[in-house]
């Protein structure tokens, strides 16, 4: 009977004697205990990040006594203006002063609107050299107009004697990306550039501590990424709020199609490889703390209509980077015809596998203990990653063969960082304690130009239709 053949395996490990936990259940064990110290690290990085935006819990939170209030200006209301004006609204100590965009009935009114709606007087602008004559108050700008904008604003800002977070990329051109770096040395002023994964809390936790610090990978061999984004449908807008075709030629403009899909045209923008590329190629360098020597890409529209699509929608990118500890090849890809699995970065060595993605939904922390590599108790028990995930061991169907190549599944640990605000604002956050003198920017000029030589090569190596190789030199102005 059950109840007899349950007892009967009591008895036997009664007989037995106490089973030994291996490692993997004392680690498993440990993760539940409220021991003092235990993810200690962890903890306190996320604390220390959520004190210093404790205030912002508010759409218009109040600032500290003694926190110098920064006036502030926004160049670009279009999308990515108003997901930077939100992230800002939560941070404590800005008053926005001016708001500047071609698009008066639209994009403007609306931000405008908005700023006001939480107390903030603002002036409107279609003209940034007007905004910049008259609002003499302004201490920061912060730019988000299309990429073939950004060099000359950025340019005429910082000699007007403002600070200016310019978002990526940098500029369309190099040459344009070279007269941003010369004009914030020229100028004294600082420049931070968007890559704002160089902010978040997590991706500085993998930075400093798993790679930097327990070099959990051991050497990186491999590098994977990817964007991917569904299909859709270009911009459009009302004709009641269409720019006059004079002033959308003034601002390099040929129709109000081009004004919204910009990012589609060359000598506007870049393509899906400069607009999502950029971020993620960007952590390569990082993560791997070297440039690039070589890039081949491939790349076409291969869905998209042509009149108004001139970027390719499709492009596969191969990197070559000679690393302090070896040669590395990273893998890049972009794509605009489906959105699966969509975006992440794969860092592969010899001792581990870390899988990361700035999205707080998929993909945000994992990483993998190679079964050759050392034990990560240590660093279990530090807080720089959790206790492992246990892997299912399948059964081995009947009829089915294993190879016996196959190798054991590793164990899956995460990064036990989780970011609980827009993902702009830490990296706006770091900006504005750089200019109140408490903080250095994560992504200066210089950063931000590497990554720009980087990024702007896979094009031109896909016109090429041949390996392509960076000098060192390439990378400095």
């Amino acid at each position: 009977m059950a109840g007899d053949d349950e007892k009967g395996k009591k008895a036997q490990a009664a007989a037995e004697g106490p089973r030994k936990l291996d490692r993997r259940e004392v680690l498993m064990g440990l993760s539940t205990v409220p021991a003092i110290g235990l993810f200690g690290y962890a903890w306190q990085k996320q604390r220390q990040y959520q004190r210093a935006t404790l205030e912002a819990a508010s759409a218009t939170p109040a600032a500290a006594a003694d926190l110098q209030e920064i006036n502030l200006a926004i160049l670009g209301a279009g999308a990515q203006g108003q997901v930077l004006m939100e992230a800002m609204l939560r941070i404590p100590g800005l008053r926005f002063r001016a708001v500047c965009d071609i698009w008066t009935e639209y994009n403007q009114k609306r931000v405008v609107n908005t700023l006001k709606r939480f107390k903030h007087e603002v002036n409107g602008y279609a003209d940034y050299r007007e905004m910049l004559d008259k609002e003499k108050e302004i201490d920061v700008v912060v730019i988000a107009t299309p990429d073939f904008w950004h060099s000359q604003h950025t340019v005429d800002c910082l000699k007007a004697g403002k600070h200016v977070y310019c978002e990526k990329e940098m500029s369309n051109t190099l040459d344009g990306a070279r007269a941003m770096v010369a004009a914030a040395r020229e100028t004294g002023k600082l420049l931070q550039i968007g890559h704002q994964r160089r902010s978040n809390p997590r991706y500085l936790h993998c930075y400093e501590k798993l790679l930097g610090e327990a070099k959990l990978l051991g050497r990186i061999v491999t590098v994977n990424g990817q964007w991917n984004r569904a299909v859709a449908p270009d911009l459009g807008a009302p004709d009641r709020y269409s720019i006059p075709g004079a002033q959308l030629e003034q601002y390099g403009f040929k129709d109000m199609h081009q004004f919204r899909n910009w990012r589609w045209y060359k000598g506007l923008g870049g393509g899906p490889i400069v607009d999502l590329g950029s971020h993620q190629i960007d952590i390569y360098s990082w993560f791997l703390g070297a440039n690039p020597s070589h890039v081949m890409a491939s790349g076409g529209l291969l869905y998209y209509e042509p009149k108004t699509h001139e970027w390719y929608d499709t492009v596969m990118a191969v990197f070559d980077y000679d690393t302090p500890l070896g040669p590395v090849k990273a893998y890049y890809q972009t794509q605009t015809t489906n959105g699966s699995q969509g975006y992440f970065e794969t860092f592969m060595g010899d001792q581990g596998t870390l899988l990361i993605s700035e999205s707080e939904v998929n993909y945000a922390g994992r990483l993998y203990r190679d079964t050759n590599a050392p034990a990560w108790d240590a660093w279990v028990q530090k807080g720089y990653v959790t206790a492992p995930k246990l892997q299912e061991v399948k059964e081995v169907s009947e009829g089915a063969v294993a190879d016996v190549r196959e190798s054991v599944s590793p164990d899956e640990h995460t990064v036990p960082v989780t970011l609980r605000d827009p993902y702009h604002q830490p990296h706006l956050q770091n900006f504005f304690d750089a200019v109140r003198g408490k903080a250095k920017l994560n992504c200066p000029a210089e950063i931000g130009y590497e990554s720009a030589v980087s990024v702007l090569k896979v094009n031109e190596a896909i016109e090429a239709k041949s390996r392509l190789s960076f000098k060192p030199e390439d990378f400095h102005v």
